[in-house]
């Protein structure tokens, strides 16, 4: 008997994206896997579909997450998406399972850890106080300060040209709006955000930031979101002393905890960056695309 899938709507849509999910279950109701996906509803992504799905390992192999990716599939197209991406750890059931239903690898990531018990406190402080001449560093909590929030938003187009293999993953438009919005939601999870900024000592204009995420309370894993700098600013080692006080602030506040930080093979630069700091690669995953 195939399994039951039954459609479920999230009730909480973010300021940029909605999901929908469908949850399998078996003859007695009990659960055998669920899908997620996330349909982009900013300009410049409204053409993309983000996939996540999961069978219980008893289950694999008898069809469920073929029906599961059917009706997600489905959805997409019926919402006029030309995307799906999904991603799945290299050599695992998902890897094989995406790549047998005409999805195509399209990056590779390289996920890394950086354990702050093990932490050479002299040597990252000594990245962080390295002087960069011509520019300076400012920090803030959560939402960016008004002063700053106009020359924030136009520093992020810094990730616009960062590696993403044959990704058709558009283009991502921040304005003001858009990076409230997306701070409120995460401390409105209990999260704190932590963003270092460079700041271009000329004229006071920001040139580049390291995001970081830490789980609330310390109970858990941080989470780099993104270190970028302007194209017309690299090559200072702006990147490196801005991740470098990142880590230095979790350590402050959670000596404890462990950072995560995921890059793509490609992005040699930031590569180099987390390898200095002591993060030691744990895993690939790959960047799935089912182009529709």
């Amino acid at each position: 008997m195939p399994p039951r899938v039954t459609p479920l709507t999230d009730p909480s849509p973010s300021p940029s994206s909605r999901r929908s999910a469908w949850l399998a279950s078996g003859p007695g109701g009990e659960p055998l896997g669920s899908a997620f996906l996330r349909l982009f509803t900013e300009e410049g992504q409204t053409h993309l579909a983000e996939l996540e799905l999961t069978v219980h390992p008893a289950e694999r192999r008898r069809g469920v997450g073929t029906v599961l990716l059917d009706a997600a599939v489905g959805a997409a197209r019926g919402e006029g998406r030309r995307t799906v991406v999904a991603q799945a750890r290299q050599g695992s059931p998902g890897d094989a399972f995406l790549a047998a239903r005409g999805f195509r690898g399209v990056l590779t990531l390289t996920y890394a850890r950086l354990d702050l018990a093990d932490l050479d406190l002299d040597r990252v402080r000594a990245l962080a106080r390295r002087p960069r001449p011509g520019y300076h560093l400012t920090a803030w909590a959560g939402v960016v300060p008004a002063d700053l929030a106009e020359t924030y938003a136009a520093s992020r187009r810094a990730m616009d040209d960062m590696p993403m293999g044959e990704t058709d993953y558009g283009t991502v438009v921040w304005d003001v709006e858009r990076l409230v919005a997306a701070a409120e939601t995460i401390g409105k999870r209990g999260d704190a955000l932590h963003t270092v900024a460079a700041v271009d000592s000329s004229d006071g204009t920001i040139v580049g930031f390291s995001e970081l995420v830490l789980p609330a309370g310390g109970e858990g894993d941080g989470q780099h979101y993104g270190t970028a700098v302007l194209p017309e600013h690299r090559g200072h080692g702006l990147a490196l002393t801005m991740k470098a006080q990142a880590v230095l602030h979790a350590h402050s506040l959670y000596p404890g905890i462990a950072l995560l930080t995921d890059t793509a093979e490609d992005n040699a630069p930031m590569r180099r960056v987390n390898d200095r700091l002591g993060y030691r690669p744990t895993h690939r995953a790959v960047e799935y695309q089912l182009d529709l």
